[in-house]
């Protein structure tokens, strides 16, 4: 198969951690779930941004995927975090980058799946998708993640609800989101009432992620809304950075193999837990999930 990822790498800063230490983030997470569950010869395809400064940070992941569409950056997007407890963790950025440039694409129809991941919520911008969606053929999945917020004059992103998010649904096969997330795409207050809504307006297949409680699928069948839950694999839980992204790629790669959304839904959730184990995934990101 023939894949391609889209997204913004990002430096991360961690608070509590030492001020001058950068570590790779960003669709960087996605790649190592899709390296993690990918056969051999599947050719893996990253349009993000980079640059010579700092790609060493990225190397040894990127070194495994194509990164002949990525773009060439001046200055790095750069996030400070502040993760605690079972709250949504604080988002403060720096060096916002503008959109990827897509034009490096030549048939996106090469393609067998384009995954998404709206890491710095600028990635792409809604015409751009709406290039992708009029030009491609196969499944468009779309991971919400920071387009759920908004930034204030301080860099600091808070969420909000997205403006024009029909035209991006619209565009979308399958939805990522969590919860928090979840309520800046539609306000309703019931879950149910809120998937009915999205898969009325373009996805067929809406993931809500619910950290340690699970995730649940809502989707379209012979014109009816059904739903899968399966709970969180109960681990001891070290990490809370890149397990999303790790369960959305392992997710789209596994449906794309299979067309089959609960086990697609069980190899995600298998690679999340594993996600959250590991407390050295940036220094031994090795995670093999085809046993």
């Amino acid at each position: 198969m023939k894949i391609i990822l889209i997204g913004h790498s990002v430096i991360d800063h961690f608070e509590g951690t030492e001020e001058n230490k950068s570590l790779p983030g960003g669709i960087f997470y996605s790649t190592i779930g899709i390296n993690s569950i990918k056969k051999s010869t599947d050719q893996i395809y990253l349009l993000t941004g980079w640059n010579r400064n700092s790609f060493h940070l990225f190397k040894d992941i990127y070194s495994k995927v194509d990164l002949d569409l990525t773009n060439e950056l001046i200055n790095m997007p750069e996030v400070y975090l502040k993760v605690s407890g079972e709250s949504e963790r604080e988002e403060v950025y720096k060096n916002m980058a503008e959109n990827l440039s897509i034009k490096s694409v030549s048939d996106w129809n090469l393609f067998d799946g384009v995954l998404i991941n709206m890491i710095t919520g600028a990635d792409i911008s809604l015409e751009q998708i709406k290039s992708i969606r009029n030009n491609f053929k196969g499944i468009i999945y779309f991971d919400v993640h920071t387009f759920s917020r908004g930034v204030d004059n301080k860099m600091k992103r808070e969420f909000r609800p997205i403006s024009g998010i029909k035209e991006w649904l619209a565009c979308i096969n399958i939805l990522q989101c969590n919860e928090s997330e979840l309520k800046t795409i539609v306000q309703y207050q019931n879950e149910i009432n809120s998937a009915e809504k999205i898969l009325s307006l373009g996805p067929n297949i809406l993931i809500i992620t619910k950290d340690e409680c699970g995730a649940q699928v809502y989707y379209r069948f012979n014109g009816e809304v059904k739903n899968l839950f399966v709970n969180a694999v109960k681990v001891n839980s070290v990490n809370k950075i890149g397990c999303g992204d790790i369960f959305g790629a392992v997710f789209f790669y596994t449906y794309i193999s299979t067309n089959n959304i609960l086990v697609s839904l069980n190899a995600a959730n298998k690679a999340g837990a594993i996600a959250a184990l590991r407390n050295d995934l940036i220094s031994h990101p090795e995670m093999e999930l085809n046993d």
